[in-house]
């Protein structure tokens, strides 16, 4: 062994015993899990879970006990695994958690399609979001869904400490470049959730105090509390030009083509519209809000296409205002009756959300069917303080906050006047 191995393999023994035995080994909270866990929908009654990276298992505990998943939990470094089966031995939960020691870009020995979950809570960065995105996607079921988590630029203008550090160690990108780049790699965004600073403090308060009570003087352990101190430090400085954020992201359905409405589709969106309802009110609202130049947001109707290439659903996003503040209405939403109850209505409402995210929209409102709509991620608007000004169900008013930041203004629904309201 040369003394450059030698060296290195100092520096890893110094960098995890300065981690063992810490509450977590990254930045996070069960509290940011189980949000995370919501944003994932409905899962089955013991879903298979695959928690990659998962350090001594956090995550892996908690969704073995609360969401009753058998989870193969996998990391590379054996003192993590050995721990978690402690802990999963501890808890009862040991008949429920499977270790594996292995490489989370090498993963080939695992079958395709065998997890409806896919979880990685600040462990993607290792092999890279976009690998990420591409490999682990063959690893879910049908309807799964994968979650993780990535450090990301919180502002336009980065500093210069910050930039030129996170440019020795990993390329950082904003919210929006990795929204775009998860739907460019055929996934829709269930939704997303900023880690609070609280969740960087469960992390670097134990941290800390671990690297002030370690011997300098042991082998590499020099070089390690060095890393470990500039990390606290930027941190503290600068913390406030990145954070983490949490993905939950699903497979577009690949039998239905969603895009853009184009000029030459609008005869065939009438006809959807007029099918799909007992009259042709729809329709008309359509092609009256087409022509309101205040109402139409310009990418925003979206079309599903059949396997034929013929237009099978409809979803339309258009500009509404909560006290004054510019907000965006999904309505209507419209399925052949040919195609109805075959998945079409999903894919294209959740095709012009993704849209809405990248355009920058902040949240959006719909009134429609409470049973249909959560599954969106919509909840009652009621809860962020929103009303119509109109007497509605309170369960039918919905809103969904595409940013995750609860950032969502307080007030009553103006609605474009095509909509009669």
């Amino acid at each position: 062994m040369s003394d450059n191995d030698i060296t290195t393999q100092a520096l890893h023994d110094a960098f995890f015993a300065l981690h063992h035995g810490l509450p977590r080994q990254g930045p996070g909270s069960d509290t940011t899990t189980r949000r995370l866990l919501a944003l994932a929908g409905p899962l089955p009654a013991r879903p298979r879970v695959l928690d990659l990276g998962c350090r001594p298992g956090r995550s892996a505990l908690l969704l073995a006990a609360e969401a009753g998943a058998q989870v193969t939990a996998v990391d590379l470094h054996e003192p993590f695994l050995a721990e978690l089966r402690k802990a999963a031995a501890a808890r009862g939960l040991d008949e429920r958690i499977r270790t594996l020691r292995a490489d989370m870009g090498a993963l080939g020995d695992l079958p395709d399609g065998a997890f409806d979950l896919v979880w990685a809570e600040s462990s993607a960065y290792a092999i890279g979001f976009d690998r990420a995105l591409a490999e682990w996607r063959r690893l879910l079921a049908p309807g799964g869904t994968l979650v993780l988590t990535e450090c990301e630029w919180t502002t336009e203008e980065p500093g210069p400490v910050a930039r030129a550090f996170w440019e020795r160690h990993y390329r950082l990108r904003t919210t929006a470049e990795n929204t775009a780049a998860a739907i460019a790699a055929g996934y829709h965004v269930l939704g997303t959730v900023r880690q609070p600073e609280s969740d960087w403090d469960a992390y670097y308060g134990p941290l800390a105090e671990r690297a002030a009570a370690a011997d300098p003087a042991a082998p590499g352990m020099a070089a390690a509390l060095a890393a470990t101190r500039e990390e606290l430090e930027l941190r503290r400085e600068h913390g406030g030009d990145y954070g983490y954020t949490g993905y939950a992201l699903r497979p577009a359905d690949a039998r239905w083509r969603t895009r853009p409405e184009t000029a030459a589709d609008l005869a065939a969106v009438r006809r959807v519209e007029a099918g799909a309802f007992p009259t042709e009110a729809e329709a008309d609202l359509v092609d009256a809000l087409r022509r309101d130049p205040e109402a139409w947001l310009p990418g925003l109707s979206y079309v599903a296409e059949a396997p034929d290439g013929t237009v099978a659903a409809h979803a339309l996003i258009t500009r509404c205002h909560v006290d004054g503040v510019p907000a965006a209405a999904l309505a209507p939403v419209a399925v052949a009756p040919a195609h109805q109850r075959r998945g079409a209505g999903e894919a294209v409402v959740r095709a012009v959300l993704d849209a809405a995210r990248l355009r920058g929209e902040g949240f959006v409102l719909v009134l429609g069917h409470p049973e249909y709509y959560p599954r969106f991620g919509f909840v009652r608007a009621s809860a962020y303080g929103i009303k119509p000004a109109f007497e509605v169900p309170d369960e039918a008013m919905m809103a969904l906050d595409l940013g995750g930041s609860d950032a969502v203004t307080r007030g009553t629904i103006s609605y474009p006047a095509a909509f009669g309201i």
